[in-house]
């Protein structure tokens, strides 16, 4: 299946313009969705809505996503379509889903964290319901990602309406959730749709290359004021990667480089406050463990995993347990989780939760890199494998493994990396 995008694109190689690709992309959709029953048109349809309901706030966005994994789970039984289950990195989310319980059982607070295990598996299985249902369509795959750009488009204008209206709060932007994680959206949620307008920026001609250098310095700025430090790394070292990936010209790579630099350069001189945020107060955090508030944190996750170290205290119990366990414990901060997805699963689920959790991770980042490296010649297929890579380095600070919000922005650029697999052809497809 040949899609109108794609034979654009075969014909526009080095010069795509703007309004002839969107409206493609629009008639591929329109086709795709056409060919659907009319139950499976209305779930599309309303998956395609995702980035403009996670805009809304956390429940909306939270039965958005449920609604879909279970709708998935229904349809895979009343189809009988079980193939999916034969995928490693599903079989390695179920034997983490199932060690999650099995240690939430033997926990002191049992019934909460059975049960915070056991809802947890919703983030898991959305990706499996984008990547072999929602998301098999490449048509309705690149509509996904064109909803995503739009998405981020609108939060970076709502932040920038923020900042000149209320300014600041804490060092901060809130809105529209009126929690400091407006960064979650821009770094995760907004991933994959960055990712290729940065890989466009740098490899193509014509207005669209234009307008995605546009959106790059746009949203990198907002990134910057938005004040959320690690979600910027992982925008700017997510959208490298992703420029040197995928068939750059070096030049348009050394300018896009010298003008986003000189952006942030421009915005830490003109506020000191987000300078000092972005500057001392990063490095003290990563170099000097006495006065490093996140280290202390992951400390503490860490000798409470020493202490327990098979079973763990149990998933999502850090919040219960911490306060009595780390009690008078030097360098130590009491938190509501760890900071760091593996520390989290070590203290929580033990060496053994670790390892399972990791292997799970780690295959879904191995799984779209092997497809990488069949699609060098898409786009999207090419730098995929940066999504689950960015989101699951071990080495940063991050929000709770076991959280709601973190993990409906998390997960939802996560399964569009896993769709990315879709892209394949047929017989690489079933193999990965």
């Amino acid at each position: 299946m040949i899609s109108n995008l794609d034979q654009y694109l075969k014909n526009h190689d080095q010069s795509i313009k703007v309004l002839p690709s969107f409206f493609a992309i629009l008639k591929d959709t329109k086709d795709a969705l056409e060919r659907l029953p009319k139950w499976e048109r209305v779930a599309h349809i309303f998956w395609l809505m995702g980035p403009f309901i996670l805009l809304i706030e956390r429940t909306p966005a939270d039965v958005w996503l449920t609604i879909l994994s279970l709708a998935f789970v229904v349809r895979s039984c009343v189809k009988r379509e079980g193939y999916w289950l034969k995928h490693f990195w599903v079989k390695a989310g179920f034997a983490f889903w199932f060690w999650c319980i099995l240690t939430g059982l033997l926990s002191d607070h049992a019934i909460y964290s059975m049960s915070e295990a056991f809802v947890w598996f919703r983030f898991p299985l959305f990706a499996m319901a984008t990547a072999f249902w929602l998301g098999q369509d490449k048509r309705l795959l690149y509509a996904m990602l064109t909803s995503t750009a739009f998405g981020l488009l609108i939060i970076c204008l709502i932040l920038t309406a923020e900042y000149l209206i209320v300014g600041q709060q804490y060092d901060r932007l809130s809105w529209p959730y009126g929690d400091m994680v407006p960064g979650n959206y821009l770094a995760k949620a907004g991933l994959p749709a960055f990712l290729v307008i940065v890989a466009l920026a740098v490899s193509i001609h014509g207005r669209l290359s234009g307008l995605c250098g546009f959106l790059i310095i746009f949203s990198m700025t907002i990134s910057v004021i938005a004040g959320e430090r690690i979600n910027f790394l992982i925008r700017a070292c997510s959208g490298l990667l992703a420029a040197v990936f995928w068939k750059p010209k070096i030049w348009r790579l050394i300018l896009l480089l010298i003008i986003v630099m000189a952006t942030v350069g421009f915005i830490l001189i003109f506020d000191p406050n987000i300078a000092n945020r972005f500057t001392k107060e990063f490095i003290v955090g990563i170099t000097n463990f006495e006065d490093s508030g996140w280290m202390h944190v992951m400390y503490g996750g860490y000798l409470i995993g020493l202490d327990h170290p098979i079973f763990g205290i149990g998933t999502a119990n850090f919040r219960i347990d911490s306060p009595v366990l780390l009690a008078d414990v030097p360098y130590t901060l009491i938190q509501p989780h760890p900071h760091n997805y593996y520390v989290q699963m070590f203290c929580e689920t033990g060496f053994i939760g670790l390892v399972l959790g990791t292997v799970f991770l780690w295959s879904i980042i191995w799984s779209c890199l092997k497809a990488s490296k069949t699609l060098r010649n898409n786009v999207f297929g090419a730098v995929a494998w940066i999504i689950p890579f960015g989101l699951f380095w071990p080495i940063a600070t991050s929000a709770d493994f076991f959280g709601q919000w973190n993990n409906i922005f998390m997960w939802s650029a996560v399964s569009l990396a896993l769709a990315g697999i879709n892209l394949l052809p047929e017989n690489d497809k079933n193999n990965k």
